[in-house]
Formats: C-alpha cells, structure tokens, sequence
C-alpha cells in the first residue's frame, strides 16, 4: 500500500492521514468547495475538488471518488465512517476497480447492514438478540400476539435505521394498531421496512472493538460503555466498560468472535451490545467500520487502530491487544444547544481554546474562523481524557473542561460539567445506574403533551432541563486592586444603548444573537408570513407524520428529517391545520426550504389585518 484515497471529511479524514503518513503512505483527500481551507485538505499530499454543493453531488458521489482515485494513482480507499462506509455497492465498484478496500467485504457488508438480516446472522451465529420478530410482519395479529407474549412497551425499527433513526415506541394495543394503519403495505406503506423488539427500558449500551485479520486472528481492544445517549446518538464514552462481571465482560467477548468468525470479516469494526440490570447481554448490531469513539480504545489499549485497519487491508497480522491500561472517556464537542435539547446548530467558530496538560488527546478539524455548517454532522471535535483509573479520569475531565473556551456556537459544555460531576455517573461503588436513557430523562427533557406519530417520549424543554439554565449574559475579565475577577452583565445594558444622545462605546464585539444559529426544533420558531414552515438544515424527510387539512396542535409532530445519521424533529408551533405539504419520504431538502405550511387563527387574523390597512 502506497497511496491512499479517504473518501471521507473533517477529523476522521486528518486522523487517518496522520496515520498514513506516519508509515509511509501518501494521501489524497478530497473536499467540497466548503472545505477548501480545512486542515485535512491542506495536510494531505494531494487533494482534489468535489464539485458540487450537495452530498450526492460530492462526498457521496460513489463514481467520481473512484475516478479521482485512479486519477490520483491510489492504490487503497479509506471510507473513514459515515457517508460511504458501509456501502457494499461502493465497496464492491472500489474492489473491481482494483484498489484495495479498506474495510470488510461487501457481502459482508451486506449481511451485517440490514439490520434485520444482522438480526438473522446472530441468530444463525449462536448470539442472542432482544426478543422479537425478524421476519417481515403480513398483519396486525402477529404484532398483538408479540406484545401480549413479550409484553409492553414494543420497539418498531426500520431496517436501513442507525443512529436512532426510523424507532417507534408502542405502549398499548392502540398504539400498536396505529403505527400498523400507518405503515400497512397494503395501502402502500413500509411495514415490510420494519422489524419488531420488546423494548428493553432499562439497559447500558456497551460494546467491543474486534478485529479480525486475513489468518482468522481475532481480538477485542477494548470493551466501550455508551450508554450517554440523546436521540439514541452517543454524547459521552468510555474504555473499558466500567461495573461489568466477568461473565458479562467474557460473553461480551466470545460473542463478538462468534460474529465475526462466522461472517469470516477481515478488519476492524464494533459489535454493540445491551446489557441489563441483570447482566443479560443481547445482541444490537454490527458496526462494519471505525466508530468515532475508537479514541478510547487506543488510550486503554495503547495501539493506533488505523494502523492496525491499514495493516490488515495491506495482508498483514493484527496486534493482539494487551491488558487495558487505565481509563478513558470521550466527550463528543458539538455544534448543539442544551437550551434547545441538544439540537444542531450553525455558526462561525469565533474563537477555540482546547485544554492541554497530561492525559489530554484532542482530535478535532476545525479552527477559529472556520464556519461550522448546517449540511454536515454538528460535530466540531472530541475531547479525549485518560488517566490511570476511572475516578481520575473523571477528575481530569472536570479538569479539562474549566480549561476549554469555545466562542460562536453552542455547545454542550455546560451540560459535561453536570454529567461529570453526578452522583449517578461517578459511581465507584459499582452502583452505576447510567442506561441509554439516563441523559434525556434527567437533564434535556419531560414529556410533551403529544406523542402522535411516533414522538419520542421526551423531546421538550421543561422544568428540570437543562435549557432553565442558560445565560445570555457577556462575561468580562477585569482587575479590581489588582486582582483579576470576571465581571456578567446582562446584553441589554450595553447593547445599542444610548446615554445623553450618544451611543455608549461597546464593551466588546457585538452580541451573537440568535440569529446566528440554525435550529433543528422548529416548535421555537414561528411560521413564515405565509404560514410556511422551513428545514432548518440540508436534510433528508424519513417521515411526514400530517396530512392536508388535518388539525394540529402546538407541539404536534409534523416532520422528521435526517441529517448525518441524526433525526430532528419538526414541530407545530401553532395550533391550526395543514394547509400544503410540499415535501415526502426521502426527498432531500436544503436550509430554509418550505416543509408544510399551516393555516392558523393567527394568521388570518394578521392577514385581514393587513388587508384593512392596504385598504
């Protein structure tokens, strides 16, 4: 292997030419016009421009990555994750084009993709899932006779889900029967798109990094625990899985060899587990890639897993993993509003102090200046602390985050600070009592009024959250008597105002308002003149969950949108009915364009009003 084309962007892009050229490779990154500037272009030894403005247009565009590959001379694809990773189709043109595929095969990719037929290979390879149906379901009955067997809550999955995406909660018979009217095929739905698990409230999310070289060499670098979770995307992971058995850590372990000796996969990739209060351990998925949070699996493991995923792909052995050393957590730095329940946000990046010091790892593709955009995953960086045991490790987080300043965009710092210093989480009794729920339930969110249509139970802000909290106000470091001290002083102070005719002089830049920020939670914002309400980032629709004329109320679901493997959601936030809906299932929509538009008292109030005026 000379030369390496990473068909990917952002921090996973760097971090693999970081890799390659620290063993010799060359690199070739592509970019979007967007990413011209970014660090990952201008390290690589080549780089090449994507034209286009969209995802199928550039990052996604399977044809023209392999003609820049061959333009290029490379002579191996890395996919990086998200965007083509797990797409046997590109795996399979990038084979038969003659480059090697740094990744799994793709049938194998095909067999551990679908997330019904990985349900049937672990089966198959002896590994327990959740309870449920892994069959294509032909009528209601079947659904009832689950429930009733298995009891309630049921979880409905789509296939070609991921990240949270495509999940409906029933908890009652009518609930069940109104997601079957919704998504019966015989009145042209996707119920076939679909398969059926008891739902498992209560559990931890944890899972191992495996690989498996070309000899059938197997080995788990690490166990991981992410269980800090919201819209079932992780926020919060740490190596090794802290509070688990040896039973537990030991099915972990041969579960994933079964897995992986079964699908005779060559590569790197994470099997994901739940386990429960009673340490059962049932099989999730297959991530068939790098994950993001492999960071912590190099801490405690002391290797370089894109070494080890170049190395396997080049024919050669992987490194068994040693005894975990210490511990390791990473915090996942976003673009995300805890005011607004964590939901993507836009903006320029003004400014970016990263901590530094013993046990500090940052891998992060962003600068001061650059312009975090609303079409590409919220993720700015991950922070990454490891020290010699759990509860030092937790120290130095704390440590960490007095020490990093981030300016422009929101982000969830303030809510780290809580989760890291919760009794909850920083159990060292082994009474750890953090599950995949834990986040959302005790510090984003309560229960709406509605839950129509598949609304996750808790997506609103209220008593309790984290959003009761927020400052607005601008902090400023003076000296009084020579000692330094932070002045707070609310915006309205200073902001535009005047004193005996003249403008004050301002205390510093100008305010950032809202303005600058594009959120997700369209139950905050209100409709355009027209009633029209818009995406608020490039997105692909996964649901419309209204239909023309039909009566809605405020904070009523109305469409679900999915952006980088994330679903946000799109609320009423008026009460009225839907006049127009001018978007459907899979369409890609960009920032700002019209999803529905409501008709509303309101409305027509201020457009009589209006009338009369002109009048």
């Amino acid at each position: 292997m000379e030369k390496v084309l990473i068909a990917n962007r952002g921090e996973i892009a760097l971090r693999v030419v970081r890799t390659a050229h620290e063993m010799g490779i060359k690199t070739v990154a592509v970019y979007m016009e967007a990413d011209r500037e970014s660090l990952f272009a201008r390290l690589a030894d080549e780089a090449y421009l994507l034209p286009g403005s969209t995802y199928n247009e550039t990052y996604l565009n399977e044809d023209l990555l392999i003609e820049i590959a061959r333009r290029s001379g490379a002579d191996a694809l890395h996919p990086g994750y998200g965007f083509l990773s797990e797409i046997s189709s590109f795996a399979a043109k990038v084979i038969a084009a003659g480059i090697t595929w740094i990744g799994p095969k793709p049938e194998v990719l095909d067999e551990l993709g679908d997330k019904i037929t990985a349900r049937r290979f672990a089966e198959r390879a002896k590994v327990p899932p959740v309870p449920g149906i892994s069959d294509p379901v032909s009528g209601i009955q079947p659904l009832l006779d689950f429930a009733h067997e298995h009891g309630y809550p049921i979880m409905m999955k789509r296939t070609d889900g991921g990240g949270g995406r495509g999940i409906t909660v029933a908890g009652t018979d009518e609930e069940l029967r109104a997601f079957y009217m919704s998504h019966d095929a015989l009145q042209g739905g996707d119920l076939d798109e679909y398969f059926i698990e008891k739902f498992v409230p209560q559990a931890r999310h944890v899972e191992t990094q495996s690989g498996r070289d070309g000899a059938g060499n197997f080995t788990v670098y690490s166990t991981r625990d992410c269980s800090v979770q919201r819209r079932n995307q992780k926020l919060v992971e740490e190596a090794p899985a802290p509070f688990l058995s040896a039973d537990v850590i030991s099915q972990l372990e041969g579960f994933s060899q079964k897995l992986f000796d079964a699908a005779g996969y060559v590569g790197l990739g994470t099997c994901e587990f739940m386990v429960t209060p009673d340490s059962k351990v049932y099989f999730l998925e297959v991530n068939p890639r790098l994950q993001v949070e492999h960071t912590v699996s190099e801490e405690v493991s002391g290797l370089d897993l894109v070494r080890e995923q170049l190395t396997i792909a080049a024919g050669g052995s992987l490194t068994p993993a040693p005894a975990p050393r210490g511990h390791s957590f990473e915090l996942r730095i976003t673009s995300e509003d805890p005011a607004t329940n964590l939901t993507p946000a836009s903006g320029t990046l003004d400014r970016i102090v990263w901590p530094t010091g013993p046990g500090i790892r940052v891998d992060s593709g962003v600068a001061a200046g650059d312009v975090i955009s609303a079409k590409f995953d919220s993720m700015m960086g991950k922070l990454i602390v490891t020290a010699q045991s759990r509860a030092a490790a937790i120290a130095r987080v704390v440590r960490a985050l007095e020490e990093l300043e981030i300016d422009g965009v929101p982000t969830p710092k303030n809510l780290f600070e809580k989760i890291f210093t919760d009794p909850d989480f920083v159990a060292a009794d082994g009474t750890f009592s953090v599950t995949t729920k834990w986040l959302e339930k005790k510090y984003l969110t309560v229960a709406p009024e509605s839950t129509r249509s598949g609304q996750p139970a808790s997506l609103t802000a209220g008593e309790g959250s984290i959003a009761e909290e927020r400052d607005d106000n601008e902090t400023f470091v003076i000296e009084i008597d020579n000692k330094r001290v932070s002045l707070s002083l609310p915006p309205e102070l200073f902001a535009g105002a005047v004193s005996k005719g003249h403008k004050t002089k301002p205390l510093s830049q100008p305010l950032r308002g809202q303005g600058s920020r594009v959120t997700a939670d369209a139950s905050h914002a209100a409709p355009g003149a027209d009633g029209d309400i818009s995406s608020p980032m490039q997105a692909v629709v996964t649901r419309v969950c209204v239909a023309p004329d039909q009566a809605v109320a405020k904070g009523d679901l109305l469409i679900v949108l999915e952006s980088m493997k994330m679903e946000n959601y799109v609320y009423s936030p008026l009460d009225g009915h839907i006049k127009e809906i001018l978007v459907g299932p899979a369409q890609g929509v960009d920032a700002g364009e019209t999803l529905v538009r409501l008709a509303t008292v309101e409305l027509d109030e201020k457009k009589d009003a209006a009338k009369e005026e002109e009048k």
